[in-house]
C-alpha cells in the first residue's frame, strides 16, 4: 500500500508538469496530443520490443482498450485547450472537478452502492472551484474545457480498473494509445473546423518540450498510475491527482508569474480543493492502520 502511495504521488507531480509543457508547446491543443500520443507510441513499443515485452491482442480486446484510449486523447485535448483558453492555474483547478465525477460516475457505471463520504469530498472540491469560476467569468471557455476534461479524467480510471485483470499496465498502455491517436486522426479536421491549429509540424523548440512530455510524463506516468491502481481505488486516485492542481500552479507562478493574474479568492477555492484531498488520505490511511479492508468503490 505504501509503495502504492508513493508511485501514485510521483505520477501526480509528472502531471503537474504536463501543463507547464502544454504552455510551452506552441502547437494547437488537437495537434499537441496528436504528436504527443505518436512519439509516446513509439517510445513504449521500442521498449516492450527490446525487452521482450510486446503481447499481441485479439482483435475484440483491442476495441474494448480504443474506447479507452479514445476518452484519454478527449480528456488531453480538453485539458489543453483548457491551458490555452484561460490559464495554466484555471486549467489545473477545473481537473480538481475529477473527484466529484468519479463519485457520481463509478456508482452507476461499476453498478455499486454510492459513498456518500466520498460524494461529499468530491462536493467540497467543486466549491472550491465554483469560488475560483464565479470571481473569473473571462476565462468561461477554458473552464468548459477544463470541467469536461475532468469527465474524462474521472472515467479513465474507472474503466481501466477492470481492465487491469486481464492486461498488464505496460500492454494496457501501448493499446490505449493506439486506439487513441487512430480515433483522434479520424475526428481532428472536424475539430480544426471549430478550432484551427495555427501550424501542424512541430518547431525545434516544441520536439524538445513534446520528447519529455511523451517519455516522462506520460510513459512513465502511466505505468506508475496503472501499477498503484491494482492497491488503490478509483476515487482515490481520482482524488489525489487533485495534487496535481498544486504542483502545476506552484510551478505556473514560479516559471510564468501567474499569481499576478489571480486574486484572494482563488487561493479561498484552491485551499478547499487542498482540504478534500487532504481528509480522503487521512481517512485511507486509517483504515489501513486499523488493518480493515479498504472499500474499494
Amino acid at each position: 500500500m505504501k509503495k502504492a502511495f508513493w508511485q501514485l504521488h510521483i505520477a501526480v507531480f509528472l502531471a503537474g508538469f504536463t501543463a507547464i509543457l502544454g504552455k510551452l508547446i506552441r502547437l494547437n491543443e488537437g495537434m499537441l496530443v496528436w504528436w504527443r500520443i505518436l512519439l509516446t507510441i513509439m517510445v513504449l513499443a521500442g521498449w516492450l520490443y527490446f525487452t521482450s515485452q510486446m503481447e499481441k491482442i485479439s482483435v475484440r480486446s483491442f476495441i474494448k482498450i480504443a474506447s479507452v484510449g479514445f476518452i484519454i486523447a478527449l480528456h488531453w485535448i480538453l485539458f489543453y485547450g483548457s491551458i490555452k483558453y484561460s490559464t495554466i492555474s484555471v486549467a489545473l483547478v477545473c481537473f480538481s472537478a475529477t473527484g466529484f465525477f468519479t463519485a457520481v460516475l463509478e456508482p452507476i457505471i461499476l453498478r455499486k452502492r454510492v459513498a456518500w463520504i466520498e460524494l461529499l469530498l468530491g462536493l467540497l472540491s467543486i466549491a472550491g472551484l465554483y469560488i475560483i469560476f464565479d470571481f473569473h467569468p473571462q476565462y468561461k471557455t477554458g473552464i468548459i474545457f477544463g470541467l469536461l476534461s475532468a469527465v474524462g479524467s474521472a472515467l479513465f480510471p474507472i474503466f481501466n480498473k477492470q481492465l487491469l485483470v486481464d492486461f498488464k499496465p505496460t500492454t494496457l498502455t501501448l493499446y490505449e494509445l493506439s486506439g487513441g491517436l487512430l480515433l483522434l486522426t479520424l475526428i481532428l479536421p472536424l475539430y480544426h473546423q471549430f478550432f484551427p491549429a495555427a501550424y501542424y509540424l512541430p518547431t525545434p523548440e516544441d520536439w524538445i518540450w513534446l520528447l519529455i512530455l511523451a517519455v516522462f510524463c506520460t510513459v512513465l506516468l502511466f505505468l506508475l498510475q496503472l501499477n498503484a491502481l491494482k492497491k488503490i481505488s478509483a476515487f482515490t486516485s481520482n482524488l489525489t491527482f487533485n495534487l496535481e492542481p498544486v504542483y502545476g500552479i506552484l510551478m505556473a507562478f514560479l516559471f510564468f508569474n501567474e499569481s499576478k493574474m489571480l486574486h484572494k479568492e482563488f487561493f479561498f477555492g484552491l485551499a478547499l480543493i487542498v482540504l478534500a484531498v487532504v481528509l480522503q488520505m487521512f481517512i485511507v490511511y486509517n483504515q489501513a492502520k486499523k488493518k480493515k479492508p479498504m472499500v474499494i468503490t
